[in-house]
């Protein structure tokens, strides 16, 4: 009877590849729709698997992964075939990068228009991330993040805490922000949302009250150098203690 599974079947095509990469190394990604996924190792170069995924042969040959490797830096750029005027037929596919980086590189530019975004394991070096519409993730990265996203939320999320100088800051234009942190952490929080609301379990039972703030700047712990700073203009911010 058909069902239309013959249709709307999705074809898939993998490159996996490996480029020698220094500790400091700079890296650039650029996405349309699909994900991004960065893991910082303890390793001596970047490991690349992208998957790309559409409808038609056509539309899946049409999309092109173009990387340019050099020991201190990698630039990876998607082109997609241009969208079709009718944006329900439009079947111009998805690509997934899944990323294997030494954990102390910068990532100067992680840009993605629609789809989720991960982020895990770096330390000591600056990551920028923007995010158009979805999800972004943040894992266990004890380096300096700034990250953006227009439409869509944003988690950080901290297994353990290690005592470091580092900072983290999102932005949201619409969508909540969510904080899980160790009960032993250190850091200096700032959360601001004008049009929402926010909770947060780092604040004494006696200085809470029956209202939530819109705004807060405390210290966490003994005052240790990180920070930690999410706003979102549209929705609300939830800062949620953990116990290691």
């Amino acid at each position: 009877m058909g069902c239309g599974s013959a249709v709307d079947r999705t074809l898939e095509q993998t490159v996996e590849q490996t480029y020698p990469l220094g500790p400091t190394a700079d890296i650039r990604i650029g996405n349309r729709d699909g994900s991004i996924r960065i893991y910082g190792a303890p390793v001596a170069e970047m490991k690349l698997k992208a998957t790309k995924k559409a409808y038609t042969a056509a539309r899946l040959n049409g999309i092109a992964i173009n990387v340019t490797a050099q020991p201190n830096s990698v630039s990876i750029e998607t082109k997609f075939p241009p969208k079709r005027v009718a944006g329900f037929s439009d079947r111009s596919g998805t690509v997934d990068y899944v990323l294997v980086v030494p954990q102390t590189a910068q990532v100067s530019r992680l840009e993605l228009e629609n789809g989720e975004v991960l982020v895990e394991g770096m330390r000591g070096a600056n990551v920028k991330a923007r995010l158009g519409s979805g999800r972004l993730f943040a894992h266990n990265s004890f380096g300096n993040l700034d990250l953006a996203v227009t439409t869509g939320n944003v988690a950080l999320v901290y297994e353990w805490w290690e005592p470091a100088k580092f900072s983290v800051k999102a932005n949201i234009a619409d969508g909540n922000g969510f904080a899980f942190i160790p009960s032993d952490a250190s850091f200096h929080l700032v959360a601001e949302t004008p049009n929402g609301k926010i909770d947060n379990d780092f604040t004494e039972k006696e200085q809470r009250s029956g209202e939530q703030p819109t705004k807060i700047d405390i210290l966490v712990g003994d005052g240790s150098e990180a920070g930690i700073e999410i706003r979102a203009t549209d929705g609300n911010i939830k800062i949620a203690e953990a116990n290691p």
